[in-house]
């Protein structure tokens, strides 16, 4: 089974790139803003690449991301890349500065020495292996996925100048929740979908869909956005929940409607949760919602689209000795309502997931894979073995989440992609 991969990422509160309260102060982390795939721009004035562009640089992370070990190829007449420098930047902890040790093609090696005057702004000096100053190369981070670098001669002369765009694989196919990143979409949407597409997403969630828009877009204009950001729009949140259940007027009217505008936008699933079931006292109410469920499942199956159940913790209290969630998965249509657990929820209601995607196999269309902060920092989520599961479970979306930040989100959700990619789907 070919399993999509879909990373989501929430936060409590938003901000854009170094902002006051999120902000990234050491100069480890910074210097992870440079870790990465990365491609040259036309020119230095622009961000736009070329099909073949003149240079390709991969910075890959090492030693719990105290060091990047950089290679840097260029194109040749054949379009093909031949590598001209490897390198090692890595901060040391004794100085409290970016140190670099490098080499050319033509067998010479240099140092350099330098540091992060700010979060966006960084300087080294290289010398050779006697000593002597030969180049200041100052680092210019316009955001988390554009960079210009320009190099200078002992006499403060620019030697070159060029811009690199990151450009991350999306071959194990990650996406992302669009909540992550709110205020930078209010803001700039489609300044924020091309970072996100740079920094390695395939797709793209939304739970902003009200009175037939997203964002304030029509829904075929948001599908145009995230396409040209080279990214797919993929699913959706969406929230009715009529207090008759049995009022199939209302029913059809609310979901018929969101059903079409999410057609035009070319989604292939929707999704809900719900947020009243701590007041939910009997066996009668949770059968009446999963014949909701089913009817809306149903819905959207006749017209192409697949119906999603996200959970959080209340799921995991008892109706009249029965664990809501055990009872939602026993009485809705397989065929109609599949399941989106959200791992994090899951954990904090008291329940070993693992448990359910055996008990429950091919229920679980998707995961949300979300920790108490930055993805894989807290230590009390298995994600590893977790996702051992995911053929048992039936997934098809695995989407990424994150509770709180501790860098600006943008920042964040770059973090998040590259532990899903690389520890996750190694």
């Amino acid at each position: 089974m070919k399993v999509v991969l879909c990373l989501i990422i929430v936060l409590k509160s938003f901000v854009g790139f170094a902002q006051e309260h999120y902000s990234i102060s050491s100069q480890k982390d910074r210097l992870r803003q440079y870790s990465g795939q990365w491609v040259s721009a036309m020119s230095p004035s622009s961000d736009s690449v070329a099909n073949f562009p003149e240079i390709k640089m991969s910075s890959m992370t090492n030693f719990s991301n105290h060091s990047l070990t950089v290679e840097v190829l260029q194109k040749d007449s054949k379009n093909q890349y031949k590598p001209i420098l490897h390198e090692i930047i890595g901060f040391d902890t004794v100085t409290d500065t970016v140190f670099a040790a490098g080499h050319n093609t033509q067998g010479a090696f240099f140092t350099g020495k330098g540091m992060f005057t700010s979060e966006n702004k960084w300087t080294m000096q290289d010398r050779d292996l006697n000593g002597n100053k030969t180049m200041k190369v100052d680092f210019d981070f316009q955001n988390y996925t554009d960079v210009i670098l320009e190099g200078f001669d002992n006499d403060v002369k620019s030697l070159w100048k060029t811009r690199y765009i990151k450009n991350n694989p999306k071959n194990k196919n990650i996406g992302i929740q669009l909540v992550s990143v709110h205020k930078e979409m209010l803001k700039k949407p489609e300044q924020t979908l091309i970072q996100l597409g740079r920094m390695g997403y395939s797709y793209v969630e939304t739970f902003v869909y009200k009175e037939g828009r997203f964002y304030g877009y029509s829904p075929k204009e948001f599908k145009a956005v995230v396409e040209k950001a080279r990214m797919k729009f993929l699913g959706s949140m969406t929230f009715f929940d009529p207090e008759d259940k049995n009022d199939d007027v209302a029913i059809k009217t609310w979901w018929n409607k969101t059903i079409q505008d999410h057609k035009l936008a070319g989604v292939e699933y929707l999704s809900t949760s719900n947020s009243k079931l701590k007041g939910i006292k009997t066996i009668k109410e949770l059968q009446e919602y999963c014949n909701y469920y089913n009817k809306v499942g149903k819905l959207c199956k006749k017209n192409g689209l697949k119906f999603v159940y996200h959970n959080h913790a209340d799921e995991f209290l008892k109706v009249e000795g029965v664990t809501i969630y055990d009872y939602f998965l026993q009485n809705t249509n397989p065929e109609d309502v599949h399941f989106q657990s959200d791992l994090y929820w899951m954990q904090v209601g008291g329940v070993n997931p693992v448990d359910y995607f055996k008990n429950y196999p091919n229920r679980f269309i998707s995961w949300h894979v979300k920790d108490y902060k930055e993805l894989g920092e807290s230590g009390k989520i298995d994600f590893k073995d977790i996702f051992n599961y995911k053929e048992i479970a039936g997934v098809k979306y695995i989407l990424s989440e994150v509770e709180d930040y501790s860098f600006p989100p943008l920042f964040s959700v770059g973090l998040a992609w590259e532990y899903i990619y690389y520890e996750l789907l190694k």
